[in-house]
């Protein structure tokens, strides 16, 4: 047998079900907090802001600005939640056939895996710098898909997931100008580069030890943002875009551990590409003041994650893995309240639907529609240096872990997986803080 077809035969089996993601605490694998300020009221009125630490969400909020300024921060990401059998079973081939349910065993393992997604922290940081009163330019330096998920090599979901770790750099320089007094506009590129590594067990088909797949790669892509502000002495709405990307990632698929029929597979392929993209996102922001200390703050987005429709692995392969997520949508709302010059307190509410779907869900992205709520401040050192905080807390929906996988499909030794799954008791707990300074 070729290698292609040793490799194939196996690499087809489970990366289908498994995916190249991560599960994060924001939407399936991105992740919001890269910006404390913005944490303190939920993320509800970030691309409507000014400054450097709206940068990642609208380009043209550093136009206008009247020095130079940066921000830094982090932000502690703590999920806890179960992921349970609820009565997963598997067939193995050898000599029985999978077309009759009496064939099917118990997955066996550990029925229950607590707090598979680790915990984290996330940095980020952004610089503007102005040139006259009109134009600026800025850079963002952020992690927005970066994540990692781990399962015991016991679990019951081993033929699906295992060891999964997702992390993106972007960097974001833009440029921005305030043509008019009431209008902002900028737009920015998105340098981004990724390295995912993902791990799944494989069944064998006469003996109950597994096999192992690891499959690993990185690249460099590009994107785009854009956006503008219009806005008065009581009232700034923006709205602004990210472009989705198209990410080519070139790494080895390294299998091992297979015995019997399958031994001959064990094999590693280097140089092999995989492509897929992350969502694009539409923005559209508001902030209101309801009085000289009160700012009301609205945000919806869009995301485009249809878009990640499938991971496609290149020659010698040449097989696309279904992913079939849906868009989606967040919305938040909150405020900002200046109780003197040196303190503004902050709260806010998120909701967020996943782009996930029953039926097709595993347990590398557990992921559900979840409710953000957060509160925080700024705390103002001197007129140029502020301490930004935030705490929150995500509460995630139960959601069904239920996609439907087989090992080796479409050859004599394929291998179904029913899984009969659920994500229960899931929650965040987020701790950020930050800093900025003007110049």
């Amino acid at each position: 047998m070729s290698l292609r077809n040793k490799v194939a035969l196996t690499a087809t089996a489970l990366l289908a079900s498994a995916g190249w993601s991560a599960a994060a605490h924001a939407q399936a694998f991105y992740l919001q907090e890269q910006s404390a300020r913005g944490a303190g009221r939920a993320f509800s009125g970030e691309g409507a802001d000014t400054g450097a630490q709206s940068l990642w969400w609208n380009p043209a909020s550093i136009a206008g600005i009247d020095r130079a300024e940066a921000a830094i921060q982090a932000a502690v990401i703590l999920p806890k939640g179960w992921v349970n059998n609820n009565g997963t079973v598997i067939c193995r081939p050898a000599g029985v056939s999978c077309a009759n349910p009496a064939n099917y065993r118990p997955v066996g393992g550990d029925q229950s895996a607590k707090d598979p997604i680790n915990n984290g922290v996330l940095p980020s940081g952004a610089v503007a710098v102005p040139f006259g009163d009109k134009v600026a330019v800025g850079l963002a330096v952020t992690s927005p898909y970066s994540f990692t998920t781990d399962y015991a090599p016991t679990s019951w979901t081993r033929y699906s997931a295992l060891r999964t770790k997702l992390q993106t750099i972007d960097l974001q320089p833009s440029l921005a100008i305030a043509p008019t007094d009431w209008l902002r506009i900028g737009g920015g590129v998105n340098v981004e580069h990724v390295y995912a590594s993902l791990g799944n067990a494989l069944p064998n088909l006469t003996s109950t030890t597994d096999g192992r797949q690891k499959l690993e790669g990185d690249g460099w892509d590009l994107g785009w943002s854009a956006g503008m502000q219009m806005h008065n002495s009581w009232a700034t709405i923006g709205v602004s875009y990210k472009s989705r990307i198209k990410h080519t990632l070139t790494g080895d698929l390294t299998i091992s551990g297979l015995v019997g029929p399958l031994a001959g597979q064990n094999a590693t392929l280097s140089d092999l590409k995989a492509t897929f993209y992350t969502p694009a996102q539409t923005i559209v922001s508001g902030r209101f003041k309801l009085a000289s200390p009160l700012t009301f703050n609205a945000q919806i987005v869009r995301y485009n994650w249809s878009k990640f429709d499938a991971i496609r692995l290149g020659s010698p392969l040449n097989v696309a893995l279904p992913e079939n997520y849906r868009d989606s949508w967040s919305q938040a709302g909150g405020f900002d309240y200046m109780v003197s010059p040196a303190l503004t307190l902050r709260a806010g509410v998120q909701h967020a639907n996943t782009p996930t779907q029953n039926g097709l869900r595993d347990a590398r992205v557990p992921d559900a529609d979840r409710w953000n709520y957060g509160a925080g401040g700024t705390f103002q050192l001197t007129p140029r240096i502020g301490i930004d905080f935030a705490g929150n807390y995500v509460d995630f929906k139960d959601a069904s872990i239920d996609r439907v996988t087989a090992a080796y499909a479409g050859t004599a030794a394929q291998t179904p997986v029913l899984t009969n799954g659920t994500l229960t008791n899931a929650h965040a707990l987020v701790f950020s803080l930050g800093a900025h300074v003007g110049f």
